[in-house]
């Protein structure tokens, strides 16, 4: 498929915006979390803004723009419509969590009811957005359930990474958020290297033989090609990565998303004071790297069952 800039900003930027609410939100209500007004704003601002920033940079993709807000009446048949309405629904706990929060220091009774439903939003909003592709049964690298796993596990990394960042900047850190940024990177690391795995292994959603029944007589050549010209099939659903390009940016993806912000971050848990803070800081950016690349790639190698029509040797 071909991977947009504008699809790849939106799952990067929503999946970290609603990692880092879900769980600054939870830790909040429990009390783990400094009581600084500036702190509590700059999470709230970042999470919102990240979500926000995805949410726009998504109708980019649209030939429309302007006429986004249609979509949202599919709802009951498509899961990007879900997304849609679950992100707005969400804002309204989320700003309301946020008033008690950064403005009176409130963070129980009905405040925390307004913040666990906004926590509960922003894991539904993550989940649809991943079954808008993990629903594409023509896709094989996409209808599998480790989609919505790993669009879980790089929404709890990113959004960790850039809780603990947060906590050494305020000379506040917390041994219990480096220690969950360092899980769930390795989670997340486990589980993109299963999607790997289980796409690199698993037939094909369909061939030339399947589609046309004629398996039987032997492999199925076109003789002629539907047409001489690219057309709106093979610009999105026709791009190709080449296996050499593909294997060294999913070392990049790995090393850069997981890899290096895992032992930045355990530097910064045994280093302390503005040296800690300095690394906090470039695991986060590491991590936002290595994830456009693997979201990149998550596009990139995806292969639709049309191409079959086009280019047999897919």
């Amino acid at each position: 498929m071909h991977p947009a800039t504008s699809i790849i900003g939106f799952t990067v930027a929503s999946g970290a915006g609603y990692g880092l609410l879900a769980l600054a939100i939870t830790a909040a209500i429990l009390g783990g979390l400094p009581d600084n007004r500036v702190f509590a704003f700059l999470v709230m601002a970042l999470g919102i803004g990240l979500v926000s920033a995805g949410l726009i940079s998504s109708t980019f993709h649209l030939g429309h723009p302007e006429r986004a807000w249609r979509a949202l009446s599919q709802w009951r048949t498509s899961w990007l419509s879900r997304e849609g309405l679950a992100a707005l629904v969400t804002f309204v706990p989320l700003g309301i969590f946020g008033i008690g929060w950064v403005f009176l220091g409130a963070t129980g009774g009905l405040w925390a009811f307004a913040g666990l439903l906004a926590v509960a939003g922003s894991i539904v909003s993550v989940g649809c957005t991943a079954m808008i592709y993990a629903s594409l049964k023509p896709i094989r690298a996409w209808h599998t359930p480790w989609t919505v796993a790993t669009y879980y596990l790089l929404a709890l990394a990113s959004g960790s990474v850039l809780l603990a960042m947060l906590l050494h900047v305020f000379s506040a850190p917390a041994a219990w958020a480096d220690g969950l940024a360092l899980a769930a990177l390795a989670a997340a690391w486990i589980a993109k290297l299963l999607y790997w795995r289980d796409i690199d292994t698993a037939p094909a959603a369909g061939t030339p033989e399947s589609a046309t029944g004629l398996g039987f007589l032997g492999t199925v050549r076109q003789i002629v090609p539907p047409h001489t010209e690219e057309n709106y099939l093979l610009k999105e659903m026709g791009f190709r990565v080449a296996r050499k390009h593909a294997a060294r940016l999913r070392r990049v993806a790995l090393g850069a998303g997981f890899v290096l912000p895992a032992a930045l971050i355990a530097l910064a848990w045994l280093a302390g004071g503005a040296v800690a803070t300095g690394l906090a800081v470039l695991a986060a950016l590491a991590a936002g790297v290595g994830i456009v690349v693997e979201r990149w790639l998550f596009f990139a190698e995806a292969k639709h069952a049309v191409m079959n029509y086009y280019q047999p040797s897919w």
